[in-house]
């Protein structure tokens, strides 16, 4: 690092120093008043990981091209944390910033400090990390339902706060309903995003697990697969579907529920006293996946 951005940082950090030491002579709530809003330089042992952080995987190699960037250029964009108590300070934005800034060797990071309760920590961590470039259709999905369900926030308003179309977001969701092969094939890239849309609109999983593979063999199109979907709704007898029209809306979802768990079909017969599960498999390779599967 050069004398001149040395003597920069020396700067900024005296023009810090009043702030600093007035803080540590106020109550917390009042320090917390004062420096929300700023701009601070923060020693990296005052600051803790966000424990509400959905992001588990960090690459490794990226990690270290942002440390080496980092060495030469510094932190150019501050992370962002809020005040626990005195000269301590917890993640709400940033870690991959932090992680690289430790590799880097820094003693101490700018940060932006923020007022926010836990609620608020989770919902910026997940808008944060779905703002990520490299998160594949079906991470952005499992953000989305985790604002959903754990902040609290239903399709409308989600989409408003990202600035998403409704549809955009259902769309997302619904790749969640796929059998887990799928949604790995997704993860992994095996599958585009356009495909995965056009398996979905077959309710079937064992009938979306043939066309996945099919799509793997023969290397489909988008525009085949959504072809070989709507050949097959044509073909959808309606007795099927008077059979789902018996169960309740919770038997039903139990019943997506397991389906998607097993990646076969699960149907729910309700008797007049309790009911029975059927759970279907097509092979003896596939009976011992399931039974693989039951065991753990």
């Amino acid at each position: 690092m050069s004398k001149q951005k040395e003597a920069l940082g020396k700067g900024i950090r005296a023009l810090l120093e009043g702030l600093d030491s007035d803080v540590k002579n106020e109550s917390i709530p009042e320090q917390k008043k004062k420096i929300s809003g700023s701009i601070i330089h923060i020693p990296l042992s005052q600051i803790e990981i966000n424990p509400f952080q959905p992001r588990v995987d960090f690459d490794k190699e990226k990690l270290g091209e942002l440390s080496d960037s980092i060495v030469v250029h510094g932190v150019i964009q501050p992370i962002t944390v809020r005040m626990i108590q005195a000269d301590k300070y917890q993640l709400i934005a940033g870690e991959r910033r932090l992680r690289a800034s430790k590799m880097a060797g820094l003693t101490e990071v700018p940060a932006f400090i923020r007022t926010a309760d836990d609620q608020e920590m989770l919902e910026m961590a997940l808008i944060e990390n779905i703002q990520r470039e490299d998160l594949n259709s079906i991470e952005i999905a499992i953000n989305y339902k985790r604002l959903m369900d754990e902040c609290e926030i239903n399709h409308e308003k989600l989409g408003e706060r990202l600035g998403k179309n409704r549809s955009t977001i259902t769309n997302y969701l619904r790749l969640l309903k796929l059998p887990p092969e799928i949604q790995s094939g997704i993860k992994t890239k095996k599958i585009s995003m356009g495909h995965a849309r056009a398996i979905i609109n077959v309710e079937d999983p064992v009938t979306q697990l043939a066309i996945y593979k099919d799509i793997l063999k023969r290397d489909l199109s988008v525009r085949k697969v959504e072809e070989i979907t709507r050949n097959l709704n044509d073909k959808t007898k309606p007795k099927d579907e008077n059979k789902k029209a018996d169960l309740s809306p919770e038997l039903k979802k139990i019943e997506d529920g397991l389906t998607s768990l097993f990646s076969t079909k699960v149907r729910i017969k309700k008797k007049s006293k309790g009911g029975e599960i059927n759970i279907s498999f097509y092979s003896k390779e596939d009976l011992n996946r399931i039974l693989d599967f039951l065991e753990k």
